[in-house]
Order: structure tokens, then C-alpha cells, then sequence
């Protein structure tokens, strides 16, 4: 089964290697170490709510062969709306994703360092560290090549060496399965794990996957009939990108130490207890999940930059890859210099946060449209889980914004 889905499979991996980047990693390792497996039920919530908004972003682009800011852009006729709606993708998507490069670089860094330590050469005060350009390096062979088959193949494999490294690590911990179902089924919510539980949400349901899937379907499917052959791409892989999560959550309740702060901490905490290689597996997924989001994000910023200016979204064409060029030549410049763009990321975290309702909203208002999508308009059943997360991203967004500004909302 599972080699039939690889041989078939479109995008879905893509989106997968997209939202299991270093923040995901780090976020369920806090969950992990802070709470055990009481938060495991986020994640269950968090697959079923991808799954429903990105099966929504994936028969978008299949049935109308556009891409979502495309059709935003198109759909919004009120040109004050339509030039805020714009402003705010771009600013979200394209400035947002560069901020986060430098994580998904560094993350990819914090993984081989565990392995083959820090190498680094210094010019004039500043220290320059090799595997940054590395993993940055990579990214660019990868996306300059263009070729959305040769992506997609090296995605998968990324994919499948990260969930196999994070599944063996969690193995390694030898978890209670009993404790794991409850944590998983029966929601709990420990004290001052709010914004832990909103964090495990907002790192699955990430905004601008749902604009990546769009453009990449119409890549792979071309008619109607393609439809279930998405769907199941879409379920399998947000399933498995899930399972991910949980394992790295099962991983780092074996370790009780207030002392682990990311991954790469994990790692280590973990080498005393079960061997060098819980550290070796762990580090590999680390590595894994920091390349495959270092080049999604990058990708998605091109794909939603093009759609919002009427470029063509052609891999190959000078302005799309201008984009992605830009968003990996400043990740990997943070990430090799050591440079934390505070400001930036703050700034990002601040547009995502208010992104993911109104780009939910956008969707849902888009899937009912007749005109757009004709008799694969939402159904009542598609349409009250869509809003069920509509109010849920609502949640996260007000959650955002009083960890950043310190509102004091909850």
C-alpha cells in the first residue's frame, strides 16, 4: 500500500516536509519535555483541521487549475479590499518565510552539528558556519533545477528519512501504549499549557501551505477525475506528517529536564539513557526537517508573490526564481552569520497569526462559490468543519498576538 501511495503520490509529502520544519520540532519537544503525552490530542485535532483546509486548497486547484492568491486576487472586486488583501499575503507569505528560513536553515545546522560538530571560518569579526551553507546549498540545486518531479522525489525521500529517524527515536524511548492512547483520545489541558496547545495547532495548520498545495496539484492533476487521487495523497500524507509530531512529543517525555529547550538538547539528553543512537536517529530527523522546510518556504513564497502580481508561475521563469532566491540568500546569511532577526520574526509571527483566519476565511468563502468551482462547491458537511476551524484559527490568532504583545487576552 504504502509503495503504491509513493508511486502516485502528488504533493501531499510536500505539504507534510512543509509543516514539519525545526519550529514543529522544537514546539513538540517543549510539549514533550513540559507535559508528556497529555497534548498528544492536539495533534489529532490539528491532523483532522489540515486535512479538511488543505483538501479544500487542493480541489481548488485541481477543478480551476489557478493557484489561491490567483483566485483571491481575482475574486475580490473592491479594490481598497482587494489591495489590503494582497498587502497582507505578500507581507505574510514573502517577508514572513524569509524570517523563518533562517530557522529551517539552523535547524537543519542544529541537527548535523550534533553529529559532526561546529565547523566554522571566521572572516574579519565574523564566525561563518560551514553547514549553513551546506543546507543552503542544497536548497538552491534543488529549486534552481526547477524541475517540480525532482522536488517532489527529493522531498519524499527527505520525508521518509525524517518520519523513520523520529519513529525509531520514540521506539528507543520504549513509551507506556496505553498512556500514548489516552494522551492521544481523552483531551486534557495541564496548567499553563494554553499556549503550548495553541502553538502544537499553529505550527500543522500553517497559512501558507494552503496557498503551496493549490499550485502544486495543477503540477500533478490536471482534471475532475483527479480528485480522489489528491484526497488520498492529502490524507496519507498530513496522517503521517501527524504521526511525525506525536513521536517527537513520545521522544521527549522520556526526558525530564527542565534543561531541554530544543532538538538538538533532546539529542543530547537522550544519548545518556538509551545510547548514541536515540542521538544519531533524532539528529538525522533534525537535519531532515530543517532541508525539506528550508525549500518549501522558499517555493511557497514564490508561488504566492507570483499569483498576487500576475507573474507567471513557471519554475524556471526569472522573477519566480528571483523570489525564492531572495527568501534562501537571507536565510542562509541570519543562519550562517548567526544573526536572529528578532524584529522580523516577531513581525512574521504577528502576519501569520492574523493570516490564518482571514486566508481560512478567504478559502471557505472561495469553495462555496458555483462560480469558481461549480458542483465541487462545498457540501453542509464540508462547511461546518470548515467553520469549526475557522473559530479554532480564530482562537490562534488572538493567542499570537497576546504572546507577542503581551495583551494579557487569556
Amino acid at each position: 500500500m504504502i509503495l503504491k501511495w509513493l508511486k502516485n503520490s502528488g504533493p501531499g509529502p510536500l505539504i507534510a516536509a512543509a509543516f514539519i520544519g525545526p519550529g514543529t520540532v522544537t514546539v513538540c519537544t517543549l510539549a514533550g519535555v513540559g507535559f508528556g503525552f497529555a497534548l498528544l490530542w492536539t495533534i489529532v485535532l490539528s491532523i483532522f483541521a489540515t486535512i479538511v483546509l488543505q483538501e479544500m486548497s487542493a480541489r481548488l486547484g485541481i477543478i480551476t487549475q489557478k493557484g489561491l492568491s490567483e483566485i483571491i486576487k481575482t475574486e475580490i472586486k473592491h479594490p481598497v479590499f482587494k489591495f489590503l488583501a494582497i498587502g497582507l499575503i505578500l507581507s505574510a507569505i514573502v517577508i514572513g518565510n524569509a524570517a523563518y528560513e533562517a530557522g529551517n536553515i539552523t535547524g537543519g545546522v542544529l541537527g548535523l552539528e550534533t553529529i559532526v560538530g561546529n565547523p566554522s571560518f571566521e572572516i574579519g569579526d565574523f564566525s561563518i558556519n560551514i553547514l549553513s551553507l551546506i543546507i543552503g546549498s542544497i536548497a538552491f540545486i534543488l529549486l534552481y533545477i526547477g524541475n517540480y518531479k525532482v522536488i517532489e522525489k527529493a522531498l519524499i525521500s527527505l520525508v521518509i528519512l525524517m518520519s523513520l529517524a523520529f519513529l525509531i527515536t520514540a521506539i528507543i524511548t520504549k513509551p507506556n501504549i496505553l498512556q500514548i492512547l489516552k494522551g492521544a483520545f481523552i483531551p486534557k489541558f495541564p496548567k499553563d499549557s494554553f499556549l503550548t496547545i495553541i502553538a502544537l495547532i499553529g505550527t500543522t495548520v500553517v497559512p501558507y501551505n494552503l496557498f503551496l498545495h493549490a499550485a502544486l496539484v495543477k503540477e500533478k492533476w490536471k482534471t475532475k477525475n483527479d480528485l480522489q487521487f489528491a484526497r488520498k495523497d492529502t490524507i496519507i500524507a498530513v496522517i503521517l506528517g501527524g504521526l511525525v509530531s506525536m513521536c517527537i512529543i513520545i521522544s521527549a517525555a522520556s526526558i525530564q529536564s527542565e534543561d531541554v529547550k530544543n532538538a538538538a538538547d533532546l539529542a543530547k539528553g537522550l544519548e545518556p539513557l538509551f545510547g548514541s543512537f536515540a542521538k544519531y536517529f533524532l539528529a538525522i530527523g533534525l537535519f531532515a526537517a530543517g532541508i525539506t522546510s528550508a525549500i518549501t518556504a522558499p517555493l511557497a513564497a514564490a508561488y504566492v508573490a507570483s499569483g498576487c502580481l500576475g507573474w507567471s508561475s513557471n519554475m524556471e521563469t526569472k522573477k519566480f526564481r528571483a523570489v525564492w532566491i531572495i527568501i534562501l540568500g537571507l536565510g542562509i546569511v541570519f543562519s550562517s552569520l548567526g544573526i536572529k532577526p528578532i524584529d522580523i520574526i516577531k513581525f512574521a509571527q504577528v502576519a501569520n497569526g492574523i493570516l490564518l483566519p482571514v486566508i481560512a476565511g478567504f478559502l471557505i468563502w472561495i469553495v462555496n462559490k458555483g462560480s469558481v468551482l461549480g458542483t465541487f462547491k462545498n457540501t453542509i458537511l464540508q462547511n461546518i468543519l470548515g467553520f469549526l476551524i475557522l473559530g479554532i484559527s480564530i482562537l490562534l490568532s488572538l493567542a499570537t498576538l497576546n504572546k507577542v504583545f503581551s495583551l494579557n487576552v487569556f
